[in-house]
């Protein structure tokens, strides 16, 4: 067994063309390490390259410079089918439980469709897509119904077994509660935990809350501009850069004198030239 991190991101840099001639750079020489059953929490606002950051890894978007090696494996520059195996492996839920699903698929071949593509026969693939609809907590009856006869928070839950079918070692969950309630929120967040309890598998969990992240966390990288600005295991709870400060403050809570607290004092910072948090 790999002894190192299980996924290793080493001065990454992502730059996209504006014209013919200027490069905008979304990531600016970006470092990270996830290990084996550990949830990295990535956090910043709208544009801050979270989002960009784990289209990277996921082989999604170009790489200017830098590497990504997994499991000790140089990925960064994986193509066609050597990409598909990783798959695997790796997986991804998106944030959208609306757009992630195709909608003249039914439940049982949107899940199944994976093994189906590893090699796997119909019936193997439908049973084990019905156990795992069972583990995230939908009946089994669902293998035959379509998504839009569920919820927000079931399409969530069913974009998740899709992920896990094939038992991979790390997912990268980009913004995959910020579409749901709060009441919603909070039970998906819970089935994450309890997935990882019992899977050991390891998650790069993409998010501007940095409340969600505190619940769900073992450690945390802050990005702003496409920079680590801030990274550890103390920063949700004692943020030291003024950025993670604001992000913490605009975090809602469900006291309203607190809320009303912290929303003068990230007033107060806005108005000293700090960046605003949306």
């Amino acid at each position: 067994m790999n002894a190192g991190p299980l996924l290793e991101v080493t001065e990454l840099v992502v730059e996209y063309r504006k014209g013919r001639r200027d490069r905008f750079r979304a990531l600016d020489r970006v470092s990270l390490t996830i290990g084996a059953g550990e949830c990295l929490g990535l956090v910043g606002e709208s544009g801050s390259g979270k989002s960009t950051l784990g289209k990277a890894i996921l082989g999604l978007t170009g790489i200017t410079s830098g590497t990504v090696r997994f499991g000790g494996r140089d990925i960064t520059g994986l193509r066609g089918a050597a990409r598909r195996e990783l798959a695997a492996e790796l997986q991804v839920v998106f944030q959208d439980p609306y757009g992630s699903l195709a909608p003249t698929c039914t439940i049982g071949r949107t899940i199944a469709e994976p093994l189906l593509a590893a090699g796997e026969s119909k019936a193997d693939a439908l049973r084990a897509a019905t156990e795992m609809l069972d583990r995230v907590g939908l009946p089994a009856a669902a293998v035959s119904r379509y998504p839009a006869e569920f919820s927000g928070g079931q399409r969530q839950r069913i974009a998740i077994a899709r992920a896990l079918v094939r038992r991979p070692r790390l997912i990268v969950c980009d913004e995959p509660v910020s579409a749901l309630d709060l009441t919603t929120q909070a039970a998906i967040i819970e089935l994450f935990l309890e997935i990882q309890q019992e899977t050991g598998v390891s998650y790069l969990f993409i998010s501007h809350d940095l409340g969600v992240v505190h619940r769900l966390c073992h450690r945390a990288c802050v990005l702003y501009r496409g920079e680590i600005v801030e990274s550890g295991s103390a920063v949700v709870r004692s943020p030291s850069h003024p950025y993670t400060q604001e992000l913490r403050l605009a975090s809602p809570v469900a006291d309203p004198v607190r809320q009303a607290e912290r929303r003068q004092t990230w007033l107060r910072l806005r108005g000293q030239g700090r960046t605003p948090v949306n």
